[in-house]
């Protein structure tokens, strides 16, 4: 059983027990214990557990504004950077997509002043980021999570038949050495796969610190992706590896 399998696994024994031992999780996954705390560790990395001793339990979602604050403060120098230089390919007649991530908010930061602008978005925080600016601003609708974005089959449908733009700005939970780009959750996993369908160029902007981490959904291959923006620093051998996807590197 691949890794990614062995998470989805173990939140779904989250979901419906809530507590789980490493003892139990070795003999349902049938890997070592020492496996087992690896997953474990990872998983609380990624915001999807928390370690108990022995085990783990799952998330109190009424603790979902708190996780986005903390993720909002998490390499927020970094967040900005990437978000300015992505800025840098936002020009007025443009119509854009932004997803919900704390990356993209700062994005809405730095385009307030550009005319002719149109913003798609699923982000009640971007919304109000640009309430009063030169900006044309569209919310795709749909019910109102806790981390104040817009999700779900109404939200997502109306991106589907209604909602298109020449580029899309987005983030994500985490990015394989292998070229996949995950999520945590299905509901904001869902609006962005429409996103990408009905977009031209995709801008994935990814710092550092999400490379080989894992979520447990998938949301796209790297080969979806137009341009990367990135403060990492790539290999001659990792470069080589997206040249030959037709991926342009931006490496601030």
């Amino acid at each position: 059983m691949l890794a990614i399998e062995r998470h989805k696994k173990i939140l779904d024994i989250l979901n419906t027990q809530s507590a789980v031992s490493v003892s139990s999780l070795s003999s349902v996954l049938n890997v070592t214990e020492e496996t087992v705390r690896r997953d474990l560790e990872k998983l609380e990395k990624n915001e999807e557990l928390i370690r108990t001793h022995g085990g783990a339990v799952a998330i109190d979602k009424n603790l979902s504004e708190f996780s986005y604050q903390r993720r909002k403060n998490a390499f927020i120098n970094e967040k900005m950077a990437l978000a300015k230089e992505a800025a840098k390919n936002i020009n007025a007649w443009d119509r854009i997509f932004l997803d919900a991530s704390t990356t993209t908010y700062y994005i809405s930061k730095e385009i307030k002043n550009i005319s002719n602008l149109t913003v798609i978005t699923n982000s009640l925080r971007i919304i109000e980021e640009l309430y009063n600016s030169n900006i044309k601003v569209i919310g795709v609708g749909g019910i109102l999570s806790e981390n104040k974005s817009f999700v779900g089959s109404i939200a997502e449908d109306n991106i589907d038949n209604n909602f298109f733009a020449n580029k899309m700005f987005f983030s994500a939970k985490g990015f394989t050495d292998n070229g996949l780009i995950l999520e945590g959750g299905e509901e904001e996993c869902g609006i962005k796969k429409k996103m990408l369908k009905n977009s031209k160029t995709k801008y994935f902007l990814c710092d550092k610190s999400k490379f080989g981490k894992v979520g447990h959904i998938k949301l796209t291959d790297v080969e979806n992706v137009d341009v990367l923006i990135t403060d990492k620093t790539f290999t001659e051998d990792e470069k080589k590896f997206f040249e030959d996807k037709n991926i342009k590197l931006t490496v601030i």
